[in-house]
Formats: structure tokens, C-alpha cells, sequence
């Protein structure tokens, strides 16, 4: 793997990593403040513009994981390069099984219900991207150690 990937992959992760924390910390918690009249519009709005701030980081991050799995860097150890992979998988199958029917739910209208299992399951996608920014962050000093 090529150091301009390695360093796609760590920046990807990093911005993925500050915003999977303002989501946590900031803007998912202001759902429920939002209020019953203007939800639907707000949560569609929410939908609309994180799919568009989130879709080129993610998709970067998932191909540069992908070569690190086919192409590790030498210097970077086997088991560092698979749990950047399960590191990358967990945000994955946690929007898919629990953010993605939450989301449902709350485009039909404020549910505290699914607001509660929305920000509840996302400490996972917080603490994976989280932990996969150091990951990522490892595995690009040791590549840039090892040039």
C-alpha cells in the first residue's frame, strides 16, 4: 500500500471520527428539542445533508481499509491491518441494524423510542471510529517510520 493511500485511509478516519462525536454529543441529543410540529421536516433535512458531508469520507474510508487488507504496508503488523477492518465493519452494521430503522421511524415524526435507541446505539459507530482513528493513525506512523 502506498503512503497516499495510508494517509487517505487516516484522514478519512479522523474527520470520520470528529463527526461521529458532534453527531453523539451535539446534534443527535438537539433531536428531541426540535419539537413535534417541525420534526419531520428537520429529520429529512438531517438526512438529506449528513448523507451528503458523510458519503466521500466513509466511501474513502471503506476502499483504503479494503487495500489494507489486500496491501498491507510492511512495516504494519497483520493483526493491526484486521482490526482496522473490524473497526471499519462495526459503524457499518451498526447503521444498517439500528440507525437506519431509527431514522425510519423518526421520518414518520419524533419518537422518543426511537430517539433513545438512535443515540443509544451510536456510542458503538462512536467508540469503533474512535478506536479505529488510533488504529489508523498507528498504522500511518509506522508507515512513514518505515520509509
Amino acid at each position: 500500500m502506498q503512503l497516499g493511500q495510508v494517509l487517505a485511509h487516516a484522514v478519512s478516519t479522523l474527520f470520520l471520527t470528529g463527526l461521529i462525536w458532534t453527531i453523539q454529543v451535539l446534534h443527535y441529543p438537539l433531536f428531541a428539542e426540535v419539537g413535534s410540529e417541525r420534526f419531520v421536516t428537520y429529520e429529512a433535512a438531517h438526512s438529506a445533508r449528513i448523507t451528503v458531508l458523510i458519503a466521500v469520507p466513509w466511501a474513502v474510508q471503506g476502499l483504503t481499509t479494503l487495500w489494507l487488507l489486500i496491501a498491507p504496508p510492511p512495516t504494519v503488523s497483520t493483526s493491526l491491518v484486521w482490526l482496522a477492518g473490524l473497526l471499519a465493519a462495526i459503524p457499518v452494521l451498526v447503521t444498517l441494524v439500528w440507525s437506519v430503522p431509527a431514522h425510519g421511524v423518526l421520518s414518520e415524526g419524533f419518537d422518543p423510542t426511537a430517539h433513545a435507541r438512535l443515540v443509544t446505539t451510536n456510542w458503538l459507530r462512536t467508540a469503533a471510529w474512535s478506536l479505529h482513528a488510533v488504529v489508523a493513525s498507528t498504522i500511518l506512523v509506522l508507515t512513514l517510520r518505515g520509509r
